[in-house]
Order: structure tokens, then C-alpha cells, then sequence
């Protein structure tokens, strides 16, 4: 019984999935990446002298997206 215990300690310590790790899906992956999409883009939209939608822009995607592909399970 104790081996059995033991070894399966072992397997979860090997696999990195303790507690505190956050398994990120298909989603959150598309979500992080929509982010820093947006955020390139206002940065490409800001450096056009757009003083309007640039700052909308980054702030969606540093505000809204990265925190929400973060947070979201």
C-alpha cells in the first residue's frame, strides 16, 4: 500500500500538475493570442498618429484579453 502511494507522488510530481499549476485550454491559448494581436495592432496604429483608436486598442489587449486568457478556465 505504501509503495502504491509512494509512486503515484512520484507520477504527479514528474507531471507538473500540482495545485498550483493553471492548465490553460484551446481557448485561453486563442484569447492570449487575440491579445497580443490587438496589442500589435495598436501599436501599429500609434505609430500611424492614430491618437484615438491606438489607445483603445492597447488598452483591450493589455485590460480585456491577457487577463481574461489568464483568468478563465
Amino acid at each position: 500500500m505504501a509503495k502504491q502511494v509512494i509512486r503515484q507522488k512520484k507520477k504527479a510530481g514528474r507531471s507538473g500538475g500540482g495545485e498550483n499549476s493553471i492548465p490553460f485550454t484551446k481557448k485561453n491559448y486563442l484569447l492570449f493570442t487575440a491579445g497580443i494581436f490587438v496589442i500589435l495592432v495598436g501599436f501599429l496604429t500609434l505609430s500611424r498618429g492614430s491618437i484615438t483608436l491606438a489607445p483603445i486598442l492597447l488598452v483591450a489587449g493589455y485590460c480585456v484579453l491577457i487577463p481574461l486568457a489568464i483568468a478563465l478556465k
